[in-house]
C-alpha cells in the first residue's frame, strides 16, 4: 500500500508541476528508483537521475519520458531489483549489495587496494572489463546493464579509539560493515574484528560502542554525520564499489533504435555527471575539508599501504575463490588486469 501511494503521489506532483501532459501522450515511460534524495547537488544518484531524465526526455522529444522515484520509495535495493527483473519498474541506480542477490560474482571487484587513484576506475568500468561485465549481468541475471556509476569514491576507515597507521593499530577494533564476505575479510585479515550492522542502525552503534569504526568513502561518512561519533580517519582508499545502473531487457529491447540510442547515451552522460559530483562535494565543506575539523585525518604512505595490502588481498582472493570458483577466479583475475592496464595509460 506505501509503495501504491508514492506512486499516486508521484503522479500528483507531476500533474502540479505540468509534467502530465507531456507523459499522456508519451508510449513509453521509464520509472527510475534510487536510494537518495533526488537532488542533483546533493549526492551521485540525484545527478545522474536529473541529468538522465532531462536527456532522455528532450532526445526523444518526448516519447520517452522519466518519472523518478527517490529515497527507496519503491521498495529496499534488493526489492526493486527484483521489480526492475519483472518489468514493475523499468530501471534503478543500484548498489553492488543490491546486485549481489542476482550476480553474486559482483564481489569480485572487491579486492582490496588494488587502484592506484580514482581515475583508473573510471577507465575499467567504461573500457572492455566493464562492458564484458555488464554482458555477464546481463546474461545470468536478465537484467540489462547501463553502466557504472560512483558511490562515493574510495573507502576509508573512521573509528573512535586510535589513529590506523598499520595493521596493528586495527588489532582489536570492531568495525562495521555491510555484511559481505569480501568487506568481512578485509577487516578480519587486518586483525579487526567485522560487525554486519544494518545501515539504519550505524550511527547509534557507532555512538553507543556497539561497533568502534566503519568504512565508507568520505561523502558518506559526512552526509551521514559519523565525524559526530568518530575520532580518526584514515585515507587507506582499500575498496571502491560501484553502481549499477540497470534497465528491464524488454523494455530496453521494445525502444526504437533512436530511442535505444538517446537512453544510453544518457545513462552514460549521466554516470559522468554522478562522478563530478562526488568529487566536488569530497573537496568540498560537505566532504574532507569539513570532516578534518572534527577528526584526526591520516594518509598512510605507500610502504604503510604496503603492509595493509600485503594481509588483505591474499585473505580477499581465497574467499573470491572459496565462494566463486573457478570462473570468479577467472574474472577476478581480468579485473586486475583491466587495473593495471589502465594504470599504465
Amino acid at each position: 500500500m506505501r509503495k501504491l501511494k508514492s506512486i499516486a503521489v508521484a503522479a500528483v506532483l507531476g500533474l502540479a508541476v505540468g509534467m502530465m501532459p507531456i507523459a499522456a501522450h508519451a508510449q513509453k515511460v521509464i520509472k527510475l528508483a534510487h536510494l537518495n534524495k533526488n537532488d542533483p547537488f546533493d549526492n551521485s544518484t540525484g545527478a545522474m537521475a536529473t541529468v538522465f531524465k532531462s536527456l532522455v526526455e528532450a532526445g526523444t522529444n518526448g516519447s520517452v519520458t522519466v518519472q523518478i522515484f527517490p529515497d527507496g520509495q519503491l521498495g529496499k535495493d534488493n526489492e526493486v531489483i527484483q521489480q526492475v527483473k519483472a518489468g514493475v519498474v523499468q530501471s534503478s541506480i543500484s548498489s553492488v549489495g543490491g546486485i549481489a542477490t542476482v550476480y553474486p560474482m559482483i564481489g569480485v571487484l572487491d579486492v582490496p587496494f588494488s587502484y592506484p587513484n580514482i581515475a583508473v576506475t573510471y577507465d575499467v568500468f567504461d573500457g572492455p572489463f566493464g562492458k564484458n561485465l555488464a554482458a555477464d549481468i546481463s546474461k545470468k541475471s536478465g537484467i540489462d546493464v547501463l553502466g557504472f556509476g560512483d558511490s562515493g569514491g574510495f573507502f576509508a576507515f573512521s573509528n573512535s579509539k586510535n589513529p590506523i597507521k598499520s595493521p596493528d593499530d586495527m588489532k582489536g577494533l570492531k568495525i562495521r560493515t555491510m555484511g559481505l564476505e569480501s568487506h568481512k575479510a578485509v577487516v578480519s585479515s587486518m586483525g579487526g574484528q567485522p560487525v554486519a550492522i544494518n545501515w539504519a542502525e550505524v550511527y547509534t552503534s557507532l555512538q553507543t560502542g556497539v561497533a568502534d569504526g566503519q568504512m565508507n568513502p568520505i561523502p558518506i561518512i559526512k552526509f551521514a554525520k559519523f565525524d559526530e561519533v568518530q575520532k580518526y580517519l584514515t585515507l587507506t582508499n582499500h575498496l571502491f564499489t560501484p553502481y549499477v545502473w540497470i534497465i528491464n531487457k524488454s523494455f530496453l529491447n521494445g525502444l526504437s533504435a533512436q530511442e535505444k540510442d538517446v537512453v544510453k547515451a544518457a545513462a552514460r552522460s549521466a554516470i559522468v555527471a554522478g562522478r563530478g559530483i562526488n568529487r566536488i562535494i569530497e573537496a568540498s565543506d560537505r566532504g574532507l575539508p569539513a570532516l578534518a575539523q572534527k577528526m584526526q585525518v591520516y594518509t598512510p604512505t605507500a610502504a604503510e599501504i604496503g603492509k595493509f595490502r600485503a594481509l588483505a588481498q591474499p585473505a580477499v582472493k581465497a574467499q573470491i575463490a572459496k565462494s566463486y570458483g573457478k570462473e570468479g577466479e577467472a574474472l577476478m583475475n581480468e579485473f586486475l588486469a583491466a587495473i593495471d592496464k589502465a594504470a599504465k595509460n
